[in-house]
């Protein structure tokens, strides 16, 4: 699907140069000499090489397809996690480079977007937000105001956050999956 240079947007899959391509940045600039021009900054999926593209506004970009299906997420072993469709019971698996980081969030059963581009799965969407355990975590000092003093935190999946300083050790807290940070204490 065509799209103007002036619709791309953060996070947007583009077709560029034959490769995919996730914007990170995105930059409209109307000059006031010349035409109005869009300053993309982008990554390669398959490469993991960045591009800095200039385009016109009135300029078309392919904007990429995704097949988005939902699956349940099952369990891991070394380098792969395994997922389950719930309604046809297909298995997939994908590798710890294309999840990252966030696979840590990974718990049984935990409903998932998988998105597919050409057939092959290119990244998952967890829901946004997720509940964890805290593992251990500093003690707070006495006497610290209560303006946004964040303390240092791991959680019971291996993650390193930061919450408020009212969070012990043994607490449940929402995480969101997003950004990596605490939303509220349960």
């Amino acid at each position: 699907m065509k799209i103007n240079a002036g619709e791309i947007r953060v996070g947007t899959l583009l077709e560029y140069k034959n490769d995919l391509w996730i914007v990170l940045k995105t930059q409209h600039v109307k000059p006031g000499k010349g035409g109005a021009f869009a300053v993309v900054e982008m990554k390669s999926i398959s490469k993991n090489t960045k591009l800095n593209e200039r385009f016109r506004s009135n300029e078309a970009v392919e904007k990429a397809s995704l097949d988005e299906i939902k699956f349940n997420y099952l369990y891991e072993d070394e380098n792969k996690y395994f997922f389950i469709n719930p309604k046809t019971y297909d298995q997939i698996e994908l590798t710890k480079e294309i999840i990252g980081e966030k696979g840590k969030l990974l718990t049984e059963n935990l409903e998932v977007n998988v998105s597919y581009y050409n057939d092959n799965p290119i990244s998952i969407e967890m829901p946004n937000q997720v509940t964890c355990k805290i593992k251990s975590t500093d003690a707070s000092i006495k006497g610290q105001t209560a303006s946004s003093s964040y303390k240092p935190a791991t959680l019971d999946n291996g993650l390193n956050i930061q919450v408020p300083p009212f969070i012990e050790a043994g607490d449940n807290i929402i995480i969101d999956t997003r950004n990596l940070e605490y939303v509220k204490k349960i």
